[in-house]
């Protein structure tokens, strides 16, 4: 049995911590919310009460936290200090790209290189959903060598594993692959509000895009038109999923790294600015494909909150 501590028991950890015990192991969890810790401990883990104390005697240590800056602050006052010598770091959160190699050079070099910590950054792509089902994919960063350890552990949460490099560039991919997301849904978003006003069937369109060059993930998997793709969360008003505060999070992380290295991504700046515009209106805590109702001209949901209210 694999002793895992997890730490960040949100939308996406406590599902996949979940899936670490139900897949047989010793899950020591813990998060500074007790309403995730007591579910984490529903679901089949054990509550610990600090992120040190859950890593000294784990064998592999996961992390999924908001920020960098979350992820370098227990990194360097929790993890590093107290996890026992040979631990697998794996961390799930989506940073930049910078914070994910400076953590990877903490672990592996002076004063901590004795202990032989392997380090990965491996963010996932497949929402809460994915999460709960344990159908994530992950994208990693990490020495060669040290992928089939990774593997092994990644295992009872993933339905793809893909090494996308040495440390940091599994952050690249996430960051680069949102902002296709991104910028695609908003895509088919105006297409469908344009097909709208045409007079056009959405779900007629809907036949016809998905079997022409129009088709896309954003398109045939995610529909944001409610009826044609019956999981997607347009047909839950938009409620789970992935929401519009973490995709703008992800598109701000592709801005700032274009801008470190000089990179042109005007699609993915205009992405960023009408996802902050849809945050901005109320929109933050739905779905990212709920972006088709600024699009259809409705009312801002803030305003038609305060309206009902």
């Amino acid at each position: 049995m694999t002793r895992i501590a997890f730490i960040g028991l949100g939308n996406m950890g406590g599902g996949m911590a979940a899936n670490q015990a139900r897949a047989g192991h010793e899950v020591l969890a813990f998060d500074l919310s007790a309403a995730a810790l007591q579910k984490a401990v529903a679901a089949g883990c054990a509550a610990a009460g600090s992120a040190a104390a859950a890593v000294k005697d784990a064998d592999v240590v996961i992390t999924m936290l908001p920020a960098g800056q979350h992820v370098r602050a227990v990194y360097a006052n929790e993890i590093l200090p107290n996890a026992k010598a040979g631990a697998l770091l794996i961390d799930c959160s989506t940073i930049d790209v910078e914070s994910a190699r400076a953590v990877a050079k903490d672990a592996t070099a002076p004063p901590y290189k004795e202990r032989g910590f392997r380090f990965a950054d491996a963010p996932v792509s497949g929402g809460a959903a994915g999460a709960e089902a344990g159908t994530l994919a992950f994208m990693v960063g990490c020495v060669e060598a040290d992928l089939p350890a990774i593997e092994a552990v990644i295992a009872p949460m993933s339905r793809a594993t893909i090494r996308a490099g040495d440390h940091g560039a599994g952050q690249a991919a996430k960051i680069c692959n949102n902002m296709v997301l991104g910028a695609t849904m908003i895509a088919t978003c105006e297409a469908f509000a344009l097909a709208e006003k045409l007079g056009l069937d959405p779900e007629r369109f809907f036949e016809i895009a998905s079997k022409s060059s129009g088709q896309s993930w954003s398109l045939t998997s995610y529909c944001p038109w409610p009826g044609p793709v019956p999981a997607a969360p347009s047909n839950r008003d938009y409620e789970g999923g992935f929401a519009t505060a973490m995709m703008l999070k992800d598109l701000k992380l592709a801005q700032e790294a274009a801008a470190r290295c000089g990179a042109a991504t005007p699609l993915g700046a205009q992405a960023e600015g009408l996802y902050a515009l849809f945050d901005q209106l109320g929109g933050g805590a739905k779905d990212f494909s709920a972006i088709i109702e600024l699009f259809r001209g409705n009312a801002p949901v803030r305003d038609a909150a305060a309206a009902a209210s």
